[in-house]
């Protein structure tokens, strides 16, 4: 009979195991969608764009660009469907010499196209990036 009880606990847990991930599973799914887009810049920088809905219905942006050099300012504007959500400036910092903003705004009504600027005044580079979600 321990055998049996046994056999019967390690069905029951594996049944478990395989509900609990068939859950994981489902959470995963229901999460919204991302657009990203990577580009180079203007000279030997990079940057990665991302858009997405947070989990209050807003919008999420991150919008980094990778200098490989520390402490250089970058002025950059972040604007959805035209409007200003963003405008300021950003330091790269160490250990990778890049920049990281992030910003939540209003989610409104129809498509979302972020379009992201940034610029080195001490050197000219330029990045850019265009994005659309919905």
């Amino acid at each position: 009979m321990q055998i049996r009880r046994t056999g019967r606990l390690f069905i029951a847990g594996t049944v478990l195991t395989g509900t609990s991930l068939l859950g994981l599973a489902g959470t995963a799914e229901a999460q919204s969608p991302r657009v990203i887009q990577r580009g180079k810049c203007s000279a030997a920088s990079t940057f990665k764009l991302k858009l997405q809905q947070d989990d209050r219905g807003r919008l999420e942006a991150e919008y980094e660009v990778d200098q490989n050099v520390n402490g250089a300012a970058w002025d950059v504007t972040l604007t959805d469907n035209g409007t200003q959500v963003f405008a300021g400036e950003a330091v790269t910092k160490a250990p990778s010499g890049s920049f990281d903003v992030k910003v939540r705004f209003a989610n409104n009504p129809g498509a979302d196209t972020l379009a992201a600027h940034a610029t080195n005044p001490a050197t000219g580079e330029t990045c850019g990036g265009t994005v659309t979600l919905g």
